[in-house]
């Protein structure tokens, strides 16, 4: 006979709270709570569902980046912040991004689809390529001082960005080594399609 585990609600509070208020229906359903379930406590004020598959208590209070813990979490946690996203979790430049820059694995794939304003980057992040902001896993300040000069991200903001790295001590010379920023002069000249200017 197939039992089926009973509510946990103290180990779905857990989960949430550690998410800032966020959790997956996986992660539900790992505390017993089934689809139905959830949408009974949605119904009932509880909970809200701000992306498919996505859900947070409303009890809950809001934490500082929630916008991008549902997204995280819509990743199914494959997913962490990087370029100008990292850049401003970082703090290392003064770049306000008007969309939100997730890496996830190049096998990794999902069937809904992306939330708006989210950008995917395919690429392997390695562990030691990554680091936590408040509840939010993002690239370290290297490996996005890497991302952003292959994206040919503005050069002046990739340069402010090594400066306050260096400054604050997040990135050490060796972090740059085969970094070879762009410049404003060898963009002029050469264009940004290759062409001569």
């Amino acid at each position: 006979m197939n039992e089926r585990k009973r509510p946990d609600w103290r180990a779905l509070f857990q989960i949430a709270c550690s998410q800032s208020g966020y959790f997956r229906t996986a992660q539900a359903a790992a505390a017993g709570f089934s689809n139905q379930l959830l949408r009974k406590h949605r119904l009932a004020g509880r909970l809200v569902r701000p992306l498919r598959s996505v859900y947070r208590l409303v009890d809950v209070p809001a934490g500082e980046h929630d916008d991008l813990v549902e997204l995280w979490l819509w990743s199914e946690e494959a997913g962490v912040f990087s370029h100008e996203t990292a850049l401003a979790l970082h703090e290392l430049s003064e770049v306000l991004p008007s969309w939100v820059h997730m890496t996830v694995p190049g096998s990794w794939s999902r069937r809904s689809a992306v939330p708006r304003l989210l950008v995917l980057h395919y690429a392997n992040v390695s562990a030691d390529e990554r680091t936590w902001v408040g509840s939010v896993p993002v690239t370290t300040a290297s490996r996005t001082i890497r991302d952003v000069v292959d994206a040919d991200v503005d050069p002046d903001l990739v340069a402010q960005a090594i400066a306050a790295g260096r400054a604050r001590k997040l990135l050490e010379r060796s972090d740059l080594r085969g970094i070879v920023p762009p410049s404003r002069c060898r963009l002029r000249r050469i264009g940004r399609h290759g062409v001569g200017t």
